[in-house]
């Protein structure tokens, strides 16, 4: 199981923007998928997008289509969220993981375990 570490949340107004990243720190991060999850107070967690491990293929809940974009750089042991347009409902700790399944991953079932995540909070 290859682990993570999650940064660059903060606190921005609604309609801006933040980049999360999620490094890895072994070399086998790049035959894993990466999805990026979140979890607000009071509620459970949930998924939020994942790319496959070549970067060739991406999947998005909706409520984020068309405002996130999941990237990765495997060079850089490292993926990417990139939060255009935010909303305060994508207030929340924001996680990612890793699974070599992407179905898998993509229904957050049997994940390795979590790391401190990164806390965004989005002003009205």
């Amino acid at each position: 199981q290859v682990q993570l570490v999650e940064s660059g949340g903060g606190l921005v107004q609604s309609g801006g923007s933040l980049r999360l990243s999620c490094v890895a720190s072994e070399r086998t991060f790049s035959t894993y998928s990466v999805g990026w999850f979140r979890q607000a107070p009071g509620k459970e967690r949930e998924f939020v997008a994942a790319i496959r491990w070549s970067g060739t293929g991406t999947y998005y809940t909706d409520s984020v289509k068309g405002r996130f974009t999941i990237s990765r750089d495997n060079a850089k042991k490292t993926a990417y969220l990139q939060m255009n347009s935010l909303k305060p409902e994508d207030t929340a700790v924001y996680y990612c993981n890793a699974d070599r399944t992407f179905n898998a991953l993509v229904a957050g079932q049997g994940l390795g375990s979590w790391g401190q995540g990164t806390q965004v909070t989005v002003s009205s």
